[in-house]
């Protein structure tokens, strides 16, 4: 365990951020987030010097019918593939490629999530059409797939097409080829410094405060809140001013059934735990497929923090207030959805 640590968040320390490896299209345009100052707009073009602006021209009807839309898929395909190879893309400091995840990693997820998980998403409303807020949600499932799940259903449901930035675990910047499709999509390290940087840039970031101990509890605890720490990701939405989400995911307990953990193995491998189940690791390959549990992902009602004055942050007795509010919230709506739920699996 000693190479694996938990979500640092409640250290309020300044991280120097892990800037992404660019091995692939090293040419990529970096953007950088837009701060809580409007920049500065370039002086007013004279009447001589504002160029004619050509008359739009519409473009010409794709012939064959349904084959001119097989035609513009195709071309569209092509041209992602050469910006892809010619690095005529815009990554943001963080290293998160909006094409990419929107084109591809969406793609990808977009089949479990809507046929595997069958995830019902409820209360996306709540989570504001522009500026920032923080989902705080309760963590579970031995693997990490219930952050990707929310963030599919913030993607897809949500009015405005909103993109979730998840804040994870050192462990996941360390892992090969796990590091750089995290960075890609959207993902970064779980510190006060760079929550709020993109709260205060207007990003919807999404946090598990459990971390560690959430996701890697034994089956026959399952759906119990584990500490969320000593309100790290309170004291961050303070700070920026943006209202707190609270989400509960219903689903995710029974995917893995852990029912052991191989505590020796797993300090071998620097690993925070290793995982047995009835079906891994006795299945070999085929044990690590998650059982096809329907899901449930809640969206409650947001709590607002612009009330607050700035220097409430550094009240203990407000984090933990505030704290223990959007813990008993999550909780108390993890059982109301566990009461209403038919079957684990439909």
């Amino acid at each position: 365990m000693a190479d694996a640590k938990v979500i640092p968040f409640d250290d309020d320390r300044s991280r120097a951020r892990r800037r992404p490896s660019r091995t692939d299209g090293e040419a990529a345009a970096v953007r950088a987030l837009p701060g809580p100052q409007e920049p500065e707009l370039p002086a007013a073009r004279t009447a001589e010097e504002e160029p004619a602006t050509p008359a739009a021209v519409p473009e010409p009807p794709a012939a064959g019918g349904a084959g001119g839309g097989w035609e513009r898929r195709l071309a569209g395909g092509l041209a992602f593939l050469r910006r892809r190879i010619t690095g005529e893309y815009e990554v943001d400091e963080f290293g998160y490629d909006e094409e990419l995840t929107d084109q591809v990693l969406m793609s990808l997820l977009r089949p479990l999530y809507e046929k595997y998980f069958r995830v019902e998403v409820k209360g996306v409303e709540n989570i504001p059409d522009k500026g920032g807020a923080l989902i705080v949600a309760n963590h579970s499932g031995t693997l990490p797939l219930d952050g990707l799940m929310m963030q599919v259903a913030v993607h897809d449901r949500h009015p405005a097409g909103r993109h979730l930035r998840l804040l994870a675990a050192d462990l996941v910047f360390v892992l090969p080829v796990v590091n750089e499709l995290a960075r890609k999509a959207g993902h970064t390290l779980a510190c006060a410094e760079d929550a709020e940087r993109l709260l205060r840039a207007g990003e919807i970031v999404g946090v598990m405060p459990e971390g560690f101990k959430g996701i890697g509890k034994p089956f026959g605890e399952r759906y119990k809140l584990q500490r969320f720490g000593r309100g790290g990701f309170v004291s961050t939405a303070l700070r920026a001013g943006v209202p707190i989400v609270p989400c509960s995911i219903v689903g995710a307990e029974e995917i893995y059934p852990m029912v052991g953990n191989a505590k020796t193995l797993a300090r071998i491998l620097g690993l925070p735990y290793f995982p047995l189940t009835p079906t891994f690791p006795w299945l070999g390959p085929l044990g690590a497929l998650p059982l096809p549990t329907k899901w449930t992902i809640q969206f409650g009602e947001p709590i607002p923090t612009d009330s607050y004055a700035p220097e409430a942050a550094e009240d203990p007795m407000l984090m933990f207030n505030l704290t223990d509010q959007v813990r008993e919230q999550i909780q108390h709506t993890l059982y109301k959805l566990l009461v209403q739920r038919r079957s684990v699996f439909f």
